[in-house]
């Protein structure tokens, strides 16, 4: 059975203005998928961006005064509404309302009024940023250019137990490996063996709260963690190509499902898009 799409992006996120969530639906019907759940971005921490991160994101449309990028609000009411009119042209496909909230634990009152708010069958909680040595908070990738990279991966780690442990309203943990996506070209190759330590305390924490663990396929999930996940007491993993993309929907998919299910987890018929443990 083909992995359900568990987290996707749309035009209802401010860094897919080209994404459509129509797309992505007659996509997901085109290769057979269960369900699609579409996790648009809802962000409230203030960037400081190197000039770098600056044109990435003016390229998207987004503004950046004085080195500072505020993400744009969520706009909840069309999302919800652009679900409804997908639901009904595509009835078959099993469409989740869900939401990737970013570092909601820095900003629980913000994530909380949104929540209240919605009509979400999925929350994925995720971390995108750092302190930066200089005050403010900084894109991960920008992180590298003033700590040594195994510095960036611990502070990232770390900081990923402080969001497991302030905000408790999620059902998924996303991308856990998502500080090697921007491992600097010329350092030693990246190896999550390196921070093992890190990640088992990790994924130690989020056993601990009986949430799943996300796979996602935008950097093939090194097999390593799935086995640290289990040994760690995980029970359950969701599937999320992560992409803006409608045509790159379920990306890595059929390679992920065959390394999940060899370390002994298979679809859940009682929770649409999770892999439990059999």
């Amino acid at each position: 059975m083909s992995p359900g799409d568990a987290h996707v992006h749309t035009q209802w996120s401010w860094d897919a203005p080209h994404g459509s969530m129509e797309q992505a639906c007659a996509r997901a019907v085109a290769l057979g998928l269960p369900t699609i759940a579409f996790t648009d971005h809802a962000d409230f921490v203030p960037l400081h961006v190197s000039d770098g991160v600056a044109a990435f994101l003016e390229d998207l449309g987004a503004t950046v005064i004085d080195g500072v990028f505020t993400p744009a609000p969520f706009d909840i009411d069309g999302y919800l509404e652009c679900i409804e009119r997908c639901r009904a042209q595509f009835a078959d496909l099993e469409i989740q309302s869900a939401v990737e909230l970013g570092e909601p634990h820095l900003y629980q009152a913000e994530a909380a009024t949104l929540l209240d708010a919605g009509r979400f069958d999925l929350v994925v909680a995720a971390e995108h940023s750092l302190a930066g040595v200089d005050g403010g908070r900084v894109e991960v990738s920008d992180a590298y250019l003033d700590r040594p990279p195994p510095d960036v991966v611990h502070d990232y780690l770390a900081e990923i137990e402080r969001l497991i442990a302030g905000w408790d309203r999620f059902d998924v943990l996303a991308h856990v490996d998502y500080a090697a996506r921007a491992w600097p070209a010329g350092e030693r190759p990246y190896r999550t063996s390196d921070f093992e330590i890190g990640y088992r305390s990790v994924l130690r924490a989020l056993a601990g709260t009986n949430r799943a663990l996300e796979v996602n396929t935008r950097l093939p999930l090194d097999p390593l963690l799935l086995t640290w996940w289990r040994q760690e007491g995980g029970t359950a993993v969701t599937f999320g190509s992560d992409v803006h993309d409608a045509h790159f929907l379920a990306q890595g998919f059929d390679a992920a499902a065959v390394t999940v299910a060899g370390k002994g987890f298979q679809p859940d018929s009682d929770r649409r898009g999770f892999w439990t443990l059999g």
